[in-house]
């Protein structure tokens, strides 16, 4: 597995390790929980396979032309590893009530199959290849797209964190 995704894995199970469904399900009003959060992250996660099996199954990258606000605001979360505050997540990841046993094996099961599918894209279209886009930061290579995750499961592992302090 990827660098990026294999670090990703490895922290969400160590944020979660050892947490019973107590602490994944504690969180202030009107946020999500833990187990919540990670649901989200698995709808990203499937999210971003269905376009990259769809890229392979044409057999030609879906990315559009990046645009100069593409180009800063991938600058600004993959170059520089932040991920501004304040974004709604797209209605396709918002947790819809999955159960908490099948949450973290389908999690990391996911991850492998995202790491797997970027693999075969950049063998098919090569590293430099622009292959779908993200909704809110425009075309992203498959490397591109391994480090958003990287950064978008930090900025909620460190939600996570405090959720299960509450």
């Amino acid at each position: 597995m990827n660098s990026y995704l294999e670090r990703l894995r490895q922290e969400l199970e160590q944020a979660t390790a050892g947490a019973d469904a107590a602490r994944l399900a504690a969180a202030p009003a009107g946020k999500w929980n833990t187990a919540q959060i990670l649901e989200h992250l698995l709808h990203s996660y499937k999210g971003t396979n269905a376009g990259l099996n769809q890229c392979l199954a044409k057999g030609t990258p879906s990315a559009s032309k990046p645009k100069m606000k593409d180009r800063f605001a991938t600058l600004l979360v993959v170059g520089f590893g932040y991920l501004p505050e304040g974004r709604n997540a797209p209605e396709r990841t918002i947790p819809r009530g999955m159960p908490l046993e099948e949450i973290r094996p389908a999690v990391a099961s996911e991850l492998k199959r995202l790491a797997a599918q970027m693999d075969t894209c950049e063998l098919k279209f090569g590293r430099r290849t622009k292959l779908l886009d993200h909704p809110f930061i425009g075309p992203l290579t498959a490397d591109q797209w391994r480090k958003f995750h990287l950064v978008h499961g930090r900025h909620h592992i460190r939600q996570m964190l405090e959720r299960m302090k509450f």
